[in-house]
């Protein structure tokens, strides 16, 4: 893999891992998850008009990852209502990069290397490890959070799949932002009101800057994987529980000890393999 692909996705951990704990810091989690995805659909659609149109071949796969994408958000907004951000993130994310390396075998024909796949599990092993307190896997949300897993790996596919034939990944970006930006906002409404969306609330600026950098995130994500393969930027994607881990520690008071510290050395290690 290239050495400004790794780099690009490592940036995209970081930034994926800041509005998750912006998210999991906020009072009303499917309130600030909408705003965040609204944010979204603006900048997406003024982004839309500047770009050219991507082929027609992928408006399927756009159309069926903006699906995906609101089953995600409300999978994941469900786990961080019942748990913590340290311990739901690395089930959620650990478990999404074996399951798109093995759907990029199975539906893009993507071949695996014995030392990539050796890479991917451990990072994924690294990433799970970080949820288990005094050897228990202890997380009330793991339904959730498994639940979140399929859904990354299912979009992180389909996108891999719609960015390659869009002929214009960033093109494909955009669109498929906008229309998943528009859905959520429809399933806010069906589940509560439009009145309770529309509110002025404290916290309404930093959940539409969320919904910003989880654009510039994910943008960067699928311009990877229209050039490298899926699986292994999703692992090294997927290093971004090792931010999400010192952003508990520092900001929202979760503890870190030697066990995550060993975790997250394993997970360097399977970075270096992929890499």
């Amino acid at each position: 893999m290239p050495i400004h692909i790794i780099l690009l996705v490592l940036f995209a951990a970081l930034l994926h891992a800041s509005w998750n704990a912006l998210l999991r810091g906020g009072a009303d989690r499917l309130w600030s998850m909408t705003v965040m995805c609204i944010a979204v659909a603006i900048a997406s659609t003024a982004a839309a008009w500047v770009l050219p149109p991507p082929a027609s071949a992928s408006w399927f796969y756009a159309g069926l990852s903006a699906v995906l994408h609101v089953g995600y958000n409300l999978f994941l907004v469900r786990s961080y209502q019942v748990g913590e951000l340290g311990q739901t993130y690395p089930v959620s994310r650990g478990s999404s990069p074996i399951l798109i390396t093995l759907c990029a075998a199975a539906f893009a024909g993507e071949a695996v290397s014995a030392s990539t796949l050796a890479g991917i599990g451990l990072v994924s092993a690294g990433i799970i490890s970080l949820a288990f307190k005094r050897r228990r896997l202890a997380v009330p949300s793991l339904p959730y959070a498994l639940g979140t897993g399929c859904f990354i790996a299912a979009y992180s596919v389909t996108d891999g799949i719609g960015a390659r034939l869009s002929g214009a990944p960033m093109a494909y970006t955009v669109w498929m932002c906008a229309m998943w930006g528009v859905l959520m906002p429809m399933v806010y409404i069906a589940l509560r009101d439009t009145r309770s969306l529309f509110t002025w609330r404290p916290g309404l600026i930093t959940a539409a800057v969320g919904g910003l950098v989880s654009l510039l995130a994910y943008g960067i994500i699928i311009y990877a994987m229209s050039a490298a393969p899926m699986g292994a930027v999703s692992a090294l994607r997927e290093t971004s529980v090792l931010f999400a881990a010192l952003i508990g520690y520092f900001f929202l008071g979760e503890s870190l000890n030697l066990r995550k510290l060993l975790a997250c050395v394993v997970i360097a290690t399977g970075t270096i393999i992929i890499g």
